[in-house]
């Protein structure tokens, strides 16, 4: 899922978070977080779930299903 490690790598720099905030914040250890964005392994369903309701995105667009985040306004 390149496109998730992509988005996901994004999101985070852009809102300022550190892997150990971010993964404390979604109930994992700040070793999987990176892992998914070195797209060396893949969030589980809950986690994209937990990620999307973190960052305020839709699941599809974290999975590059959908190409703009509808849920951000300019």
């Amino acid at each position: 899922m390149k496109e998730l490690a992509e988005r996901l790598k994004e999101l985070r720099k852009e809102n300022n978070i550190s892997l150990m905030t971010l993964g404390k914040a979604i109930g994992v250890s700040d070793v999987a977080v990176m892992k998914w964005e070195k797209n060396l392994t893949e969030p589980t369903a809950s986690n994209i779930k937990n990620l999307a309701i973190y960052f305020d995105v839709s699941s599809d667009y974290l999975l590059g299903i959908e190409n703009y985040d509808f849920t951000k306004t300019d």
